[in-house]
């Protein structure tokens, strides 16, 4: 990884190219973003940099994660992400990460929180299909069916059923950057993004670029 920045969902909105095509495109507030923690190979094993978003109010704040932030010299900020980089030989503790770290034309890949939906039975969540829509089929319709088979007499792991569906980390591979707008630390990413509106996410260049 060469570079990376902490965002937060803005919307959807598309935007028309040099010959007249429309591009459905996410809007994200990328950054700015302060590194807050340098991880060096002699000290932990590995580089990375810790970068923070959005400033928080500092009474809210625990005494480590003050005190985290002092030794930084930087202000307490509400989201925290680590990224690995291939060379962090020129990146300082208290720099500033702006979306100009990103241009038009580059690929990413965009991670973040889908949205919650709740406990939800197996055909919202799986898509299963429904039982037959007739009165010799019941009492209920929207129900997956069997379950397994008489031996073994138990239903093996990994069966699609009802449950938690959504709030998961999901992370969208090789999307491409249509603009940039370092006025307002705004990109714009072609395609949808996990996440609802003011979700954070977090942007990498694409390992598969």
């Amino acid at each position: 990884m060469k570079k990376g920045i902490i965002g937060r969902k803005v919307g959807m909105t598309q935007i028309f190219d040099e010959i007249g095509n429309v591009i459905p495109v996410t809007v994200i507030e990328a950054g700015p973003c302060v590194v807050s923690q340098k991880k060096t190979v002699e000290t932990d094993g590995y580089e990375a940099v810790q970068l923070g978003f959005i400033d928080a109010k500092e009474k809210n704040a625990n005494k480590p994660t003050k005190g985290h932030f002092e030794k930084a010299g930087t202000s307490v900020k509400k989201h925290l992400k680590e990224f690995r980089l291939d060379d962090c030989s020129a990146v300082n503790v208290g720099d500033v990460i702006t979306v100009d770290t990103f241009a038009a034309g580059d690929k990413v890949d965009v991670t973040g929180m889908t949205k919650g939906r709740g406990y939800t039975g197996a055909i919202k969540r799986w898509n299963l299909h429904k039982l037959r829509m007739t009165h010799g089929v019941g009492p209920v319709h929207r129900q997956s069916g069997s379950m397994g088979v008489i031996d073994p007499a138990r239903i093996f792991k990994n069966k699609k059923m009802a449950g938690q569906y959504g709030n998961e980390q999901v992370t969208v591979l090789n999307l491409k950057v249509v603009k940039i707008d370092s006025e307002k630390n705004l990109i714009a990413i072609k395609g949808a993004i996990p996440g609802a509106k003011d979700g954070i996410v977090f942007i990498r260049d694409s390992v598969k670029a």
